[in-house]
């Protein structure tokens, strides 16, 4: 039986991920007490005490867990930011290629992408990597959530009966283009130009859209947007992750669909001369613990979409 520890399992991430554990009869979960929850000798036990532990923790505090490990065997599964672009951490998006995925199989530390990361990354990292699309190509994309996102405080803000009125409509955030998703975005992608990026919290609970658009004009070599939707849909064609030929309802695409899901849909839409990539999934899935638990289940040789909800 496989032995894990969630490390911050009083977050969002981490509660997802206890939620979908407790029940596996695979699975022995380490718990400790509210009182030494905190404690960093009890954490380091558990930790060490660990096959698998799951880091759901600020990141300064993530970086700290990891240097309390002192067992080689422990398979670290990081939900921050703090261990993204870190070479010696395998990115846990194992669908963007092969070469991530051998290196998510053999690696003892893992990074799970950031939400809005994982749906541009996977929109624009395989263009780059095809040469469809120039690395030194400014990109741009939008993008918005339910406001599960924004964390417990944000989720009680949203759901308070009395709160703000200006909380009822879309709200654009990170506007000085400081987003923390943006150094991953570029560096996974490739890129040598850090994206725009305006993300949207929106009045419904869960659920992720994310567009990049793209002129015809700025691929290369006289690739159209049929070459596009030939590499998703070669390269995307897995339980979890799948590329569709059409995916909208009537003429819209709703941000929630894949709400309470752990798979994603990509897309592309447009026309010949002005192109739409999208993909949609849910930011608390394949954003978050989803993703967390697709990992694992490779770390354990299992199939990748074992007990996820497809």
């Amino acid at each position: 039986m496989t032995k894990v520890f969630i490390d911050g399992s009083q977050g969002t991430t981490g509660l997802k991920i206890f939620d979908r554990l407790k029940t596996r009869e695979d699975i022995e979960l380490i718990t400790l007490p509210e009182e030494l929850r905190k404690d960093i000798n009890a954490r380091k036990k558990a930790l060490n005490a660990a096959d698998i532990a799951f880091l759901c923790l600020p990141d300064a505090a993530a970086v700290e867990a990891v240097g309390l490990i002192e067992n080689e065997k422990t398979v670290v599964i990081d939900t921050s930011t703090a261990h993204r672009t870190n070479e010696e951490f395998a990115y846990g998006f194992p669908e963007l290629s092969e070469t991530l995925a051998e290196k998510l199989k053999n690696s003892n530390r893992i990074a799970v992408p950031g939400c809005y990361a994982s749906g541009f990354i996977a929109l624009v990292k395989p263009l780059v990597d095809a040469g469809l699309v120039s690395p030194d190509h400014a990109f741009s994309c939008h993008a918005m959530s339910g406001y599960s996102g924004a964390g417990k405080k944000g989720i009680a803000q949203y759901e308070d009966a009395e709160r703000d009125p200006l909380l009822d409509a879309p709200r654009a955030y990170a506007i000085t283009q400081e987003h923390k998703h943006l150094k991953e975005m570029r560096i996974i992608s490739g890129l040598s130009v850090t994206p725009i990026f305006c993300p949207f919290i929106c009045d419904y609970f869960s659920g992720m859209l994310v567009t990049v658009p793209l002129f015809k004009s700025d691929l290369q070599n006289g690739k159209t947007a049929e070459d596009i939707k030939a590499l998703y849909k070669e390269k995307y064609n897995t339980p979890i992750v799948r590329y569709k030929d059409s995916m909208d309802e009537a003429g819209f695409l709703s941000a929630n669909a894949k709400a309470e899901t752990d798979s994603m849909d990509i897309t592309v839409c447009g026309n010949d001369e002005r192109i739409l990539l999208l993909a949609r999934y849910d930011n608390l899935g394949k954003g978050a613990s989803g993703a967390a638990l697709e990992c694992m289940n490779i770390k354990m040789g299992l199939p990748a979409e074992f007990n996820l909800e497809i």
